[in-house]
């Protein structure tokens, strides 16, 4: 989602382990002095890294790194992106451990990119958070939502069709369909909401006149409507929720279609032990630390997200207020098996009816 990040290095510039790596397999070397290697590579969507280095993955990697030694090298994008450059590597893989939102998840694992593991407190973890063959896991429980400018925009629109008031045009933005996770999520909502593809599509068509434009970067829309830039933008319930700690005017809200219930829907961060990755034994000690029950316990009083063991139940004050925030708000559930067969489908509809 984000290209402008300061974690998200270019893979020339990913040092140590990660060039040794991809030199050995260049020159058709044995995989194993990298396999030794003390690093392990996560391509991951943004959100979970703290912009102030206070985000649940500074934590964990901190925590990781001094429990065993093993370096996390970290590369940064959206969620489709980080899964093309995943696809791009395939012949020479870079990445040890893929974290993505749905459908991208299940894409990378159509794609092949994906070997199956049973991380250590996967048997915690409920069965629509996972994959049925192993290939990836929830690490992180989460929310789609949107934000708003709570000093110039004291009371939210409340339904989708308010956002097509003149007073949004160019005061509203969403990020890219099929590139990033949450805004394949306003998609995903938008045919729940409205009933449909083509309904939905239409609604769409009429926002567009309102849309500053296309955003690679969820993440970086929340700034801009903290200072007002923007009214509302798309984003989702962890991330924002760890931004608003920095930035003041941000608040959280799910539209709804006009007369119903606002509505909303679980995008975990789902992570996955890429194949053939080149320090695979180390990627799984990563995905077992991030599953443990301290990194669980930690996921809503430092990341502002929601566990994914059931038998870890968080009373920090976070954990609360996240609460309070799903309070009233429906959840459904998408058909993922859908969304990553038609995916193509539905963000070419999405841009012949926006024109992007």
């Amino acid at each position: 989602m984000r290209t402008t990040s300061p974690y998200l290095k270019p893979l020339a510039a990913v040092t140590g382990g990660l060039v040794l790596a991809a030199t050995l397999t260049a020159c058709g070397g044995s995989s194993s002095a990298a396999s030794d290697e003390k690093v392990v590579t996560v391509y991951s969507a943004d959100g979970l890294k703290g912009e102030a280095g206070d985000g649940w993955y500074d934590k964990v990697f901190k925590d990781f790194e001094k429990q065993t030694g093993i370096k996390v090298e970290y590369v940064e994008g959206g969620s489709g992106e980080m899964v093309q450059r995943a696809a791009r590597e395939k012949s020479n893989t870079q990445a040890d451990v893929l974290v993505t939102l749905p459908p991208f998840i299940q894409q990378a694992d159509s794609k092949g990119l994906l070997q199956a593991y049973t991380p250590q407190g996967a048997d915690q973890v409920s069965g629509g958070d996972k994959a049925d063959d192993g290939k990836w896991i929830s690490v992180v429980n989460n929310f789609f939502g949107f934000v708003h400018n709570k000093k110039e925009l004291p009371a939210p629109p409340t339904t989708w069709e308010q956002l097509l008031d003149a007073k949004y045009k160019n005061k509203l933005q969403y990020s890219t369909p099929g590139v990033a996770g949450d805004g394949t999520a306003v998609l995903i909502k938008a045919m729940h909401d409205f009933g449909g593809k083509e309904p939905a599509m239409e609604y769409l068509k009429k926002l567009q006149a309102n849309n500053v434009g296309p955003s690679s970067s969820t993440s970086k829309l929340a700034p801009k409507v903290d200072k007002g830039e923007i009214l509302v933008a798309n984003g989702d319930v962890q991330m924002n929720f760890a931004q608003s700690r920095s930035m003041p005017n941000l608040a959280i809200w799910f539209p709804a279609k006009e007369g119903g219930k606002p509505t909303t829907f679980a995008l975990p961060y789902a992570a996955g032990l890429v194949n053939k990755a080149p320090h695979t034994e180390n990627g799984k000690k990563l995905l077992d630390f991030m599953l443990s029950e301290q990194a669980q316990r930690e996921v809503s009083s430092i990341g502002g997200g929601f566990s994914v063991r059931k038998d870890v139940k968080a009373t920090d004050a976070n954990a609360i207020e996240l609460a309070k925030l799903m309070e009233g708000v429906e959840v459904f559930e998408p058909d993922w098996a859908d969304i990553d067969k038609n995916l193509t489908a539905y963000v070419d509809g999405w841009k012949s009816a926006t024109g992007s």
